[in-house]
């Protein structure tokens, strides 16, 4: 397991603008069944994290949320947590428990914005079918 990197289990990223609405990113997180969304600006490089709590929590109260942008309630870079495809993932799966997130963007350096542009993402489930895979001995 300590040869096995991000690459060999991510899954494709689920992006939204930062000025998507909160109303649209909660169906897009709806309609892709995905926990959490990447929130890129508009040179598409990474400038904020939405989860499932960030949403609810937003959708709490009186708020119209057609007109709240997610730059509103998003964390935003530098408190994001990121890996890369070469990363191993026992250390990724660390940091997911050393958090307590559900998954993590998984970046390529860029020259503009954050400098991260989103290339995937790893998450608990990523993590829980490498498990069922080692489990069955489908790992070489």
């Amino acid at each position: 397991m300590k040869h096995i990197t991000v690459n060999d289990y991510q899954s494709r990223p689920v992006v939204v603008s930062h000025s998507t609405s909160v109303y649209d990113a909660i169906c897009t997180m709806f309609l892709e069944d995905v926990g959490t969304l990447f929130v890129v600006d508009a040179q598409t490089t990474l400038v904020g994290v939405l989860s499932r709590k960030d949403l609810l929590r937003a959708s709490l109260g009186k708020q119209t949320l057609e007109t709240i942008p997610v730059s509103i309630i998003m964390t935003r870079m530098p408190n994001i947590t990121v890996c890369k495809k070469e990363d191993l993932i026992i250390d990724v799966a660390n940091k997911l428990i050393d958090k307590q997130i559900d998954g993590l963007p998984i970046v390529a350096e860029v020259d503009r914005g954050s400098g991260f542009e989103v290339v995937g993402r790893i998450t608990k489930t990523n993590i829980t079918a490498l498990l069922v895979d080692l489990a069955n001995d489908e790992i070489i």
